[in-house]
């Protein structure tokens, strides 16, 4: 039995943690299409088919019990997609409003995320039916994906670029600070430690890697052990063709064997 972790990239081994914890024992099928890396700047049009193909090759290859679409941006726009198109359960990711606005003193909560994740629907609905006593703020970043994204394989990163990405963020109005910041895209959580020393006053970090793997844990239960010589490797496949070694000893931190072919896209459209 495995289960099916998607992003765009590798943001979504901040899920891949906590599925580990509430899911022990299940396979995971970690899916990576960082050639399509960042997912912020595609057109809908565009996107949705790709997603599919991918799904459709991957679900073929593994049969997982189970799939994580670990993008903001890629569950705001695909998962209906998914849900009429395949048969196993989809657990999507989107900002962590409710909880924010529960957990907020000051009235003032930002949403961190990207444009295309900002733009949709769903952001606006989560605001109007669980956000009515608090003001929230929208931010959409261009660069922060990417950022974390250098950061986790050991690059240096410009630590102007992101003190001007998160300094939207914060919000002074009628004596009040804002004092929460949802993080809206997975691969934020990486540089929580980065973003916090620049940061002009604390605040909480919200991510939703949490509920996610609780949700999964609701839908499918809790696994019968297994022979540990009878399981599988959990396996990372990545669209962009072999990791780089930076790339590689990451995935291995997160205890994912590299596939040993690349996960090409065969298809779209």
């Amino acid at each position: 039995m495995s289960i099916l972790i998607f992003d765009s990239g590798i943001g979504g081994l901040t899920i891949l943690r906590e599925v580990r914890v509430a899911l022990p024992g299940r396979r995971i099928v970690y899916l990576g299409d960082d050639a399509g890396f960042p997912y912020g700047e595609w057109q809908e049009e565009a996107l949705v088919p790709r997603i599919v193909s991918l799904f459709e090759q991957s679900l073929e290859a593994y049969t997982p019990e189970l799939a994580i679409v670990a993008c903001n941006t890629a569950s705001t726009m695909i998962l209906p997609a998914l849900r009429d198109r395949f048969d196993i359960p989809f657990v999507g990711t989107v900002p962590a409003i409710k909880p924010a606005t529960t957990y907020s003193a000051s009235g003032l909560v930002s949403v961190l995320a990207t444009p295309g994740t900002i733009q949709r629907r769903m952001v606006q609905e989560l605001i109007s039916d669980h956000a009515n006593m608090v003001k929230v703020k929208l931010v959409g970043s261009t660069g922060l994906a990417r950022l974390a994204e250098e950061h986790m394989q050991g690059l240096q990163i410009d630590q102007q670029k992101l003190a001007s990405e998160i300094a939207p963020c914060f919000v002074e109005e009628g004596g009040q600070r804002t004092d929460i910041v949802v993080l809206g895209c997975t691969h934020y959580p990486f540089l929580v430690h980065e973003m916090r020393k620049r940061a002009p006053w604390p605040v909480d970090w919200i991510e939703p890697a949490e509920a996610i793997a609780r949700r999964a844990l609701d839908l499918i239960g809790p696994k019968p052990p297994v022979d540990p010589r009878e399981a599988l490797s959990d396996i990372a496949l990545m669209t962009a063709g072999s990791p780089s070694p930076q790339l590689a000893r990451l995935l291995g931190g997160f205890g994912l064997l590299p596939a040993d072919r690349p996960f090409k896209l065969e298809k779209s459209g």
